[in-house]
């Protein structure tokens, strides 16, 4: 069995905890961070239009990205030590959710958390990328809440009937 812990700033200890608990004794268990490269193409754009081309080595964008590794392989190194057992750490840059999508080609399930509006029971307690591995991802999900879950009563009531 293969299992893709999708970690993420903030979340990723209820993911591992629930990768621990469900994935079974001797499964492959692939611990996933994807950065996204919105943020250091900003920068390198923002250098670009402003001091021109001229000087590579003072382009912020590469300092982002270098920063943002280091960020990712912490991250890494902590959801590894927490999981307790063997797996493999990979790092992917792109579009989150399609990185995401990505790397669980071929494994039978993915690990993910509620990024949204926690607060309450609703479609909005989970966040645009997560919604979109949600109604892609090409194996089984378990969708965990990185806190205990609100109470039923925060659920939205239901729609009025049309007639």
């Amino acid at each position: 069995m293969a299992v893709v812990v999708w970690v993420v700033e903030g979340t990723w200890p209820a993911c591992v905890d629930a990768a621990r608990a469900h994935a079974p004794e001797g499964a492959e268990v692939v611990l996933l961070h994807v950065t996204g490269h919105d943020v250091a193409d900003a920068a390198h754009g923002a250098f670009a239009g402003l001091l021109g081309r001229g000087h590579p080595e003072r382009d912020p964008g590469t300092r982002v990205e270098h920063l943002a590794a280091a960020s990712a392989e912490s991250l890494l190194q902590a959801a590894a030590e927490r999981l307790g057992r063997p797996c493999t750490r990979v790092e992917r840059t792109g579009r989150v959710e399609r990185e995401v999508v990505a790397a669980t080609e071929g494994a039978d399930l993915l690990v993910l958390a509620r990024d949204g509006d926690r607060a309450r029971l609703s479609p909005h307690s989970l966040g645009p990328a997560s919604r979109f591995v949600v109604d892609h991802a090409a194996c089984p999900l378990l969708l965990v809440w990185p806190e205990p879950a609100p109470d039923l009563t925060t659920m939205p009531p239901p729609p009025p009937h049309h007639r």
